[in-house]
């Protein structure tokens, strides 16, 4: 038997006419594709992490195993032979068999590959047709696996902070919970999902919590094509659970790669306290706050939870920072406006930003007291502006800061401010509603209506979207298509927006007795929850009765009025809903010199709001109305239908329609410039 020395060159000869190199480029890429294979798929059915290691493990080990066959065996139209047992004419077709399989085998991932490489590259669009960012992410509800249900809470705290903290790094695009809050936990639309929140990434999640230990399952997904690109699971202690938070945004964001400055590594690493028991209550207030809608018990619970967490750890600067935030809603919405609340606010806000000076939401809560309590409009945009730097995906800061934009008569940029708001937070409907409002004060009624129509696309039964919608059809006249939108909804004084449009729109139709019988029904309702619209349903009360020839009523309706009125306005001197209403309550009475008077000082509390100034050079010209001065009115008008702004009364500025429609102007209907008036278009 004959036996030949190999070389080197004679060796690297023999693997290529193997067809070794081949097997190893092919092993390769189906050894990737399995790879990319178990990295995604195993999570998806929970598989732990150990398995995907000994996946990889093996096929490491495999490598030299499938290179020894390759050198061995020879692929032959009857099968796989030893190398050794083939005659030369055999082994070359042989190996010019097994060459083009590999090829092909080759070929064919390879194109499979640089196909997927170019989908996921290719850019995603959005609901809108927007581009979508692949730094794009939405956190949606985890899942609560706890035993005890009354957990849930908890699940949505951990989702909520996981969200704020990657809403704290400028680089990634983050949805707001207000949208994500609308899907289930780990649903299976999820590309349609992201489509309709303008993302790319999708984090999934559940958490399970028994006593003070905690299991945190979490997966990044890329919603374009499914694919799991990060997965993981924290046992932890409760004591624990914040360097979950931080590591969970640390990896989304480097998976991302989404760029971290070293104040936003810090931040999203911050350990806001170390009592548990501070943080369990803390994330109880939150999942008060949280809840859609605005009212008395939900603001009051949050209150109460973020009391308690401040009380627990007096240096918990976040918990103070929401509970100056609950205590100042509560202020505004008319809930409390004693002075003790007012203290309480502000004791909050000061804590938080003195504890933390660089918190985001320190900031933010110091500017909502200002806005809220202060009614200091340059002060809160300084500290909302100081928010945002601190804050760059929250779309509440930017909401916030278009606010203070109206108010100041910078309706572009209010504008702008919404638009961005709602990309960070598409399926909030009060977003949407604002954004309305904006250009229904500035009197763009069919842009009011087209923005509003997307909020009821996402939420059909929004009986204030639709109620603002008719409000933008009663500015222009159209009685017709602003009672198709309210005739459905029941008259009920429970949502004051929607009572209002509805109570106008009788007025404006001069159906007296149903209006009449809807504002006794709502001024018999107790008066926190009324709020501060008392003094709008006595005006409007005693108004309906006037034009129905019930002076009587009216006259004690008025004296009614005036009665509460100065007892709160002695209480609330600050209320620029109550100062409105005293000076048409006193016209109603015939006192004169009385609603006068109450008109300069409603002129100086709307002042510094560019969007009530009109509306209080408005009560002023009802006022004169009333007393038959239609020189004084007819010489006002025209100003004030070409000012945007909002009104005490309704949703839209003053219009020519408005002026025909409403019966406050009666007294001086007949005078032909005020006629004229009335029959101007749009200016």
């Amino acid at each position: 038997m004959e036996t030949s020395h190999v070389g080197p060159g004679n060796f690297f000869a023999e693997l290529k006419r193997r067809n070794v190199y081949r097997a190893a480029v092919a092993y390769g890429v189906v050894a990737w594709f399995l790879t990319q294979l178990t990295t995604q798929v195993f999570p998806f059915f929970e598989i732990p992490n150990a398995a995907i290691r000994l996946v990889v493990i093996a096929l490491a080990l495999g490598f030299p195993i499938a290179m020894c066959l390759a050198w061995l065996y020879e692929f032959t139209p009857e099968g796989i032979v030893r190398s050794e047992d083939l005659d030369p004419i055999t082994a070359r077709k042989g190996r010019r068999l097994t060459g083009r399989i590999l090829d092909f085998i080759i070929i064919g991932v390879l194109l499979l590959v640089i196909a997927m490489l170019i989908y996921q590259r290719v850019p995603s669009r959005s609901e809108a047709g927007e581009t979508i960012s692949q730094k794009s992410v939405a956190v949606l509800p985890f899942e609560n696996r706890s035993e005890d249900k009354a957990n849930a809470y908890f699940a949505d705290g951990i989702q909520d902070e996981i969200l704020t903290r990657l809403s704290k790094i400028a680089d990634l695009k983050v949805i707001s919970r207000t949208s994500t809050q609308h899907y289930k936990s780990a649903p299976e639309n999820l590309r349609e999902i992201a489509r309709q929140l303008g993302v790319a990434n999708i984090v999934e999640g559940s958490v399970q919590k028994n006593g003070d230990s905690v299991r945190v399952n979490v997966q990044l997904i890329n919603a374009t094509n499914d694919s799991h690109l990060w997965a993981d699971t924290f046992d932890r202690k409760l004591s624990d659970i914040f360097a979950v938070e931080s590591e969970v945004a640390k990896a989304i964001a480097d998976e991302l790669r989404a760029r971290l400055s070293g104040r936003e590594a810090e931040v999203i690493a911050a350990k806001p306290t170390d009592n548990p028991e501070a943080y369990d209550a803390y994330l109880r207030g939150l999942d008060y706050e949280r809840r859609s809608g605005i009212s008395p018990e939900m603001l009051q619970n949050a209150s109460r939870f973020y009391h308690e967490a401040v009380q627990l750890d007096p240096m918990f600067a976040l918990a103070w920072a929401h509970l100056a935030m609950a205590e100042s809603n509560i202020y505004f919405e008319g809930l409390d406006r004693t002075p003790e609340r007012a203290a309480t606010a502000k004791k909050a806000a000061e804590a938080a930003l003195r504890l933390q000076p660089r918190l985001g939401e320190a900031h933010l809560a110091q500017g909502l007291y200002y806005y809220y309590v202060q009614g200091d409009y340059p002060a809160a945009r300084g500290a909302f502006d100081e928010a945002r730097k601190r804050l760059p995906g929250s779309a509440d800061v930017l909401m916030a800061i278009s606010y203070i934009d109206r108010r100041q008569g910078r309706w572009s940029e209010a504008l702008a401010h919404q638009a961005q708001a709602i990309d960070l937070d598409p399926r909030n409907g009060s977003s949407f509603l604002e954004w309305g409002l904006t250009y229904l004060w500035m009197g763009r009624y069919a842009d009011a209506r087209a923005v509003l129509d997307r909020g009821l696309s996402l939420t059909p039964d929004d009986a204030e979207l639709a109620a603002t919608k008719a409000a933008s059809y009663q500015a222009e006249g159209n009685l017709a298509a602003a009672a198709k939108l309210l005739d459905p909804l029941a008259l009920q004084p429970a949502d004051m927006t929607v009572f209002d449009t509805q109570i106008l729109q009788l007025l404006y139709e001069r159906r007296y007795e149903p209006a009449i019988a809807g504002l006794k029904l709502a001024l018999a309702k107790s008066a926190p929850k009324l709020g501060q619209n008392i003094g709008d349903y006595y005006v409007l009360l005693g108004l309906a009765q006037e034009r129905s020839d019930d002076a009587e009523s009216a006259h004690a309706t008025y004296a009614e009025a005036r009665e509460k009125l100065e007892a709160l306005v002695k209480r609330e001197s600050n209320s620029l809903i109550l100062a409105s209403d005293l000076p048409l309550v006193y016209a109603g009475l015939r006192d004169k010199s009385a609603a006068l008077r109450a008109t300069q000082e409603l002129a100086k509390l709307a002042a510094p709001d560019a969007t009530l100034v009109p509306a209080a050079k408005e009560i002023l010209a009802k006022v004169q109305a009333q007393f038959g001065e239609a020189d004084l009115v007819v010489a006002a008008l025209p100003h004030l239908l070409r000012q945007p702004g909002a009104s005490f009364r309704s949703n839209t500025p003053l219009t020519p329609a408005l002026l025909k429609l409403d019966p406050i102007w009666d007294p001086i209907r007949n005078d032909p410039r005020f006629q004229k008036l009335c029959e101007e278009k749009k200016p």
